[in-house]
């Protein structure tokens, strides 16, 4: 889920795996490519969801009406509010900017597909950067 710290945690519990076997198997390399994958992650939240929003229609109020609902829906319904947030952010900033609710919707529908997107991506590269760990240390 987005704004739930899932890659920081793998890459902060292989740093835990690696000081407690004195590094023997994980080098800088590792570490340095494991925070990259993380680092990716974060930027897939914002990046594939902003393009989704884009790719149909959006514009860039509804991005940000993107972001700015899937906050407050994840902290005032949790999980459920963070999609629902994200729909209805977007869909609320383009009725906001003028846009016809039509248009509106088509923006919070595009919202959604990136959203689920970037839960996709991420959840690929959380694979990845699992896998590749255990490939190391087995």
């Amino acid at each position: 889920m987005p704004m739930l710290p899932g890659t920081p945690l793998i890459f902060v519990g292989m740093l835990v795996y690696g000081y407690m076997t004195g590094f023997v198997t994980l080098d800088f390399h590792f570490f340095l490519l494991q925070g990259l994958a993380t680092s990716l992650t974060f930027v897939t939240d914002y990046v594939v969801t902003a393009l989704g929003t884009k790719k149909y229609g959006g514009s860039k109020q509804a991005v940000a009406g993107t972001i700015i609902g899937s906050v407050f829906g994840a902290v005032a319904l949790g999980p459920v509010g963070l999609i629902l947030g994200c729909f209805l952010g977007a869909m609320a900033a383009e009725l906001l900017s003028g846009k016809q609710p039509d248009q509106a919707i088509k923006a919070g529908v595009g919202a959604l597909v990136g959203f689920v997107g970037a839960v996709v991506i991420k959840l690929i590269i959380a694979a990845v950067m699992i896998a590749w760990f255990f490939w190391r240390v087995i």
